[in-house]
């Protein structure tokens, strides 16, 4: 009996695995691998909310191609990388470093950081609006300095420096905690034997923390990157739903959001404009990497 048992076990051990996973493969194939497929199908289909597509071949990408709207949105997502990528990997390894140190009242801190993560990203927004707004607290503590209003959500680049601040400070905590990982594996000897040999603060900086926690900042680097490039909540929620003055600050994503809804919506060209945002994004985490790989080797 006992051994009938186990070849019984064994027999149904090969599909155990399988029924495990299968809750997980259904979720991702329902919402991610679906979706990916339809919206990569749709791409060279002329399809609408309620109309089925036919086939079209490369005809929404010839469009893009002429469409000032999706230049003008790739320039601002490109923008947004550039902006808001560098200060995401330095600022939260400082911050890390900052509150790295085990002294009294430093877990307020830490919470405090990390508050705007967990923050709703529509609350967020709403209270940016309220802060830079022209009739906002800002300008009115500038008027009353003397100083002249400032158009931090009428400006167009103004507009989109001011999502990148609001992208930056909601950042902040979430990369600092990965930092604080990397931080705590990197060995207290090197700090005491570089402090041995003379180095200060900075010096111990630049030649033990950077170098150990390299890694760990190309992966900041690489997802921040991303986020940044799929920006479309801090925009949306201090520009509107036009993407500002002549919507000059819409994203491409704003740009898929802002095309492929309602009930005549152009499914078809927003899934090109979503290949190509996936391209994109795809193009800059392999970019990342190779840095990476070639400043190692």
């Amino acid at each position: 009996m006992a051994l009938s048992g186990i070849s019984r076990v064994r027999r149904q051990l090969p599909t155990s695995p399988w029924l495990f996973a299968a809750p997980g493969l259904f979720v991702t194939g329902a919402f991610i691998l679906y979706p990916f497929l339809s919206t990569l199908v749709n791409a060279f289909t002329d399809r609408r909310t309620l109309i089925p597509g036919r086939f079209v071949g490369l005809a929404n990408f010839r469009e893009l191609l002429q469409d000032d709207m999706f230049w003008t949105g790739l320039r601002n997502s490109t923008l947004y990388v550039l902006g808001v990528v560098p200060p995401l990997v330095v600022l939260p390894l400082l911050l890390a470093l900052l509150v790295q140190k085990n002294i009294p009242g430093i877990t307020f801190f830490r919470s405090a950081f990390y508050t705007p993560v967990v923050a709703s990203i529509v609350v967020v927004g709403l209270i940016w609006v309220w802060l830079l707004d022209d009739r906002g607290l800002v300008n009115s503590l500038l008027e009353t300095a003397g100083a002249g209003r400032v158009g931090f959500l009428s400006d167009q680049w103004l507009l989109l420096l001011s999502a990148m601040a609001v992208t930056v400070w909601k950042g902040l905590g979430y990369y600092m905690i990965i930092y604080l990982a990397a931080l705590g594996n990197v060995p207290r000897e090197l700090h005491e034997a570089a402090a041995v040999d003379g180095a200060g603060a900075v010096r111990r900086f630049l030649t033990v923390t950077v170098p150990a926690v390299r890694s760990t900042m190309v992966l900041v680097g690489a997802l921040s990157s991303v986020a940044a490039f799929k920006v479309f909540s801090e925009v949306y929620l201090l520009a509107g739903p036009s993407g500002g003055p002549a919507g000059e600050d819409t994203t491409l994503v704003m740009l898929v959001q802002r095309t492929g809804t309602g009930l005549t919506g152009r499914v078809g060209y927003a899934s090109a404009i979503s290949v190509v945002v996936f391209a994109v994004t795809v193009a800059l985490m392999l970019l990342v990497l190779r840095a990476d790989r070639k400043e190692e080797s």
